[in-house]
């Protein structure tokens, strides 16, 4: 009988997903907004929540975070990466300096107290690479000439919660500041080594993993991107990290197999993973703190904009590009609501958990628009500034991809 009732419940999750789907493309609007509010109706709290099936969705939602990172490490090589990590890390600077300080000053004004306010930090710090990653496929953005600089970011950010996590786990737990470092040197190590392998013997890898049989292919492919994720993350360094790092370890024929064979899995994980999202948001939660949530979106929404018009110009892209690689990384997610359930379940404010989950609400659905749209109204907010009125229409502007990079490896 649970079995049956399993079946019934997923079936239906997937059935929903293609329907919203289908409707999101006749709209040419990303799907991710309509997958989060299928989760909060069928969640906790909605009009009916699910069961059976909540255990095998929450596995889903792993696997598709974990491979929405596969893919988008196989557009690059390790030494793209390597050589954007040189060149990008001002920008790393400025993304944390713009996008932490908004939570924490926010924390502390609300009166949680200096933790709460390095919590708060790292949730309106950190974008979504999931969700950005699946916005830039969606958009077909993926050889436009500002994704390197975006990717530059995403990884910087991605790599630093190797460093934030144990320190904040230390912070929540109280624990000395010996044991703290420890965790930390544990983190730093594991996150080095791995990225060490993906640079150094990335061709070694690509050599073993590549196989004329598309079957031996996806399972050795898959198999490795889910075992090298699964240690990542019991050593204290983020499964999304080890997942990308093997994507850049991946090159030619064998990258450009698995991105096709792989893109179909994708898609349906990548959708199972924001309506898990969704299903554990009481909406009944929200409404008390949507205000400063609000509030908090609004201000962080702009810094990212900021941050990604400003690094897009330091690596000479034109005023076009600069506003999409803006407006890309507005959207939060996964890494912030990791965090904020590290702080509810040390239990250090009450608010805190709410707080996050309508903020990351807010930006995820409001992230796939201001990708589409940040750069058609900035170019109409100029032009009619240049001519002193005009009825231009900002979403007729094209946001076309342009040539790929000869540095791509597809």
């Amino acid at each position: 009988m649970h079995s049956a009732v399993f079946l019934i419940e997923f079936g239906a999750i997937l059935l929903g997903l293609g329907l919203l789907g289908r409707v999101a493309g006749r709209l040419k609007f990303s799907p991710i907004p309509l997958y989060l509010l299928a989760g909060l109706a069928f969640g906790t709290g909605g009009l009916l929540p699910l069961g059976a099936s909540e255990e095998f969705v929450a596995i889903g939602a792993e696997i598709g975070v974990i491979l929405l990172l596969l893919m988008l490490g196989l557009e690059y090589t390790a030494s793209d990466l390597v050589s954007n990590l040189k060149t990008q890390y001002p920008a790393g600077i400025v993304d944390f300096t713009l996008n932490a300080l908004p939570g924490a000053a926010a924390a502390l004004l609300l009166g949680w107290g200096p933790v709460a306010a390095v919590v708060l930090a790292g949730v309106t710090w950190i974008s979504s690479s999931g969700v950005i990653a699946k916005v830039m496929g969606d958009l077909g953005r993926l050889g436009n000439r500002e994704t390197p600089v975006i990717l530059s970011i995403l990884v910087l950010e991605d790599l630093a919660m190797a460093v934030y996590l144990p320190i904040i786990t230390a912070l929540l737990a109280g624990v000395s500041l010996a044991a703290g470092s420890l965790t930390l040197a544990i983190a730093l190590g594991v996150a080095g080594a791995v990225l060490f392998v993906a640079v150094r013997y990335g061709r070694v890898i690509s050599r073993f993993v590549s196989s004329d049989d598309p079957e031996k292919l996806l399972l050795v492919v898959l198999g490795l991107t889910l075992l090298v994720a699964g240690i990542a993350q019991q050593l204290q360094v983020s499964a999304a990290v080890g997942a990308f790092l093997v994507g850049i370890a991946l090159s030619g024929e064998v990258a450009e197999g698995t991105h096709t064979l792989l893109s179909p899995l994708r898609d349906l994980f990548a959708a199972v993973f924001f309506v898990f999202f969704g299903l554990h948001t009481d909406p009944a939660t929200i409404p008390p703190v949507l205000l400063p949530a609000l509030a908090l979106a609004v201000v962080t929404a702009g810094t990212k904009i900021a941050t990604g018009y400003w690094a897009a110009k330091r690596a000479g892209i034109g005023v076009k590009g600069r506003w999409r690689a803006g407006g890309t990384l507005v959207a939060r997610g996964e890494f912030s609501i990791v965090i904020a359930g590290l702080a509810v379940t040390a239990g250090i404010e009450p608010e805190l958990g709410p707080l996050a989950t309508a903020y990351v609400l807010i930006l995820v659905v409001i992230g796939p628009l201001t990708a589409r749209y940040t750069q058609p109204l900035a170019a109409w907010f100029t032009e009619r500034r240049q001519t002193g009125g005009g009825s231009a229409d900002p979403a007729a502007e094209t946001t076309a991809a342009l040539p790929e990079p000869a540095s791509r490896k597809r």
